[in-house]
């Protein structure tokens, strides 16, 4: 493909893509449901830590919330390599932040609450890569897409921004509790008030 069609409306470049991008993130929706399975399959190994379970189901909110919102990209006229890296970064960081939370071993942490309190800057820091990229993906989708929402999404981003940063200045498990079930919150609200719909 060159770059002439490349600058071409064409909803074929926009499938294509959409593929590319769902392939990506459904192997963060098999880690995480596979690291889910894992307490199912042995409940005496394998304990919950709330936070870290938490985290899990943000994750996965995010995940399917992320390729429901995508759908808007349909309306981008011109299509450039720039942009489709950033969507690719943008779904990459989902499969690192899944691996994240279910590591392929754990035996050398005493449990999910020992690794998550271990791995808990590198977490916070992809997460925060992740708000950023999404403000960006947003500015990407017009001026008209971002101030659709009108101060709710800067300042949903901002408190998220600002709560990632706080988790890798602050080791507190009470921050990193509180900072968690506030974010899960905001992101049942979020989709079930703005997007239940797709437009």
């Amino acid at each position: 493909m060159d770059a002439e069609t490349l600058t071409q409306p064409s909803h074929e470049i926009f499938v294509h893509i959409r593929i590319i991008i769902g392939m990506i993130l459904g192997l963060s929706v098999a880690r995480l449901v596979s690291g889910v399975t894992r307490f199912i399959q042995h409940p005496g190994k394998e304990k919950i830590y709330p936070v870290h379970f938490a985290w899990v189901i943000c994750i996965f909110l995010f995940i399917i919330h992320f390729w429901w919102f995508e759908f808007a990209l349909s309306q981008t006229r011109v299509w450039t390599f720039s942009l489709y890296f950033l969507l690719i970064s943008y779904s990459i960081v989902f499969v690192m932040l899944a691996a994240m939370l279910f590591p392929d071993e754990i035996r050398e942490y005493q449990g999910f609450q020992d690794y998550f309190d271990q791995r808990r800057g590198w977490f916070y820091a992809l997460l925060l890569v992740l708000f950023v990229i999404d403000v960006i993906d947003t500015l990407v989708k017009g001026e008209k897409y971002y101030h659709h929402y009108g101060i709710a999404y800067p300042l949903r981003q901002a408190l998220l921004i600002a709560g990632a940063t706080g988790g890798l200045v602050f080791r507190s498990p009470r921050y990193d509790a509180v900072y968690t079930f506030c974010v899960l919150a905001a992101q049942v609200v979020w989709i079930a008030v703005l997007f239940n719909v797709l437009n």
